[in-house]
């Protein structure tokens, strides 16, 4: 629905716009966001998208849309969309080809991994703009002696684990990751369920096998808040 103090008859009014104009975060080229929102197209209504990039291993981090559902449509390659049902206390994990969809309703924490090149996600929004809280701004902003204090952890450890945590994530694992240099030691897989498949209704997804995505350096620094 359109919003209804909209001037249909303005000179502008705004009916398309080509989402290539609006990068919203470029890991590299295969890894990117393009956004659309109410501040590109202003005759959107409750209506916004993320359209998403990834190459094989990459993942768009955990978090939340504390004021939007999303519904995540796969176009092409193959992604595991992820999600904590809150009111179940369980992780679960839906494994989406071409033509599928996932939705992870509103406050819902979640993420979403390409399993296949050339994956090209879909990511639709009942919200003019999206909000974002992402895992990365929590575990590098929160104190390390404030988890240390409350999970009963090894502070000296936390801190040292999350110190490499410097910037908001987006799409990980980061450009610069070293997996075997020290504190920066990083799973090159995601801890998935040891089973032989993921199930998803009537069928099943093979579980994939995940190589280190080719990287390259950053552009931007950051999920942008204002998109």
């Amino acid at each position: 629905m359109a919003v209804s103090y909209m001037d249909f008859t303005s000179p502008s009014v705004q009916f398309t716009f080509d989402l290539n104009n609006n990068q919203f975060f470029k890991k590299d080229n295969r890894n990117y966001i393009n956004a659309l929102s109410v501040n590109q197209l202003n005759t959107l209504g409750n209506v916004s998208l993320l359209d998403i990039f990834l190459s094989t291993g990459n993942v768009v981090e955990p978090h939340i849309h504390q004021n939007a559902s999303e519904l995540v449509y796969c176009i092409s390659g193959a992604a595991i969309v992820s999600l904590i049902n809150p009111f179940t206390k369980e992780l679960r994990n839906f494994p989406i080809q071409p033509g599928q969809v996932a939705n992870v309703p509103q406050g819902w924490w979640h993420y979403e991994m390409a399993t296949a090149d050339n994956t090209h996600l879909l990511a639709i929004f009942d919200a003019p703009i999206p909000e974002f809280i992402p895992a990365s701004d929590m575990l590098r902003l929160t104190p390390a002696n404030v988890f240390a204090h409350t999970y009963c952890l090894n502070e000296a450890k936390v801190k040292d684990t999350l110190a490499p945590i410097t910037n908001t994530v987006v799409i990980g694992p980061p450009s610069d990751c070293a997996p075997e240099q020290g504190h920066n030691k990083r799973a090159a897989a995601p801890a998935y369920p040891n089973q032989a498949h993921y199930y998803q209704g009537q069928g099943h997804v093979q579980r994939q096998t995940f190589a280190p995505p080719q990287q390259q350096p950053y552009i931007g620094n950051g999920w942008g808040y204002g998109y």
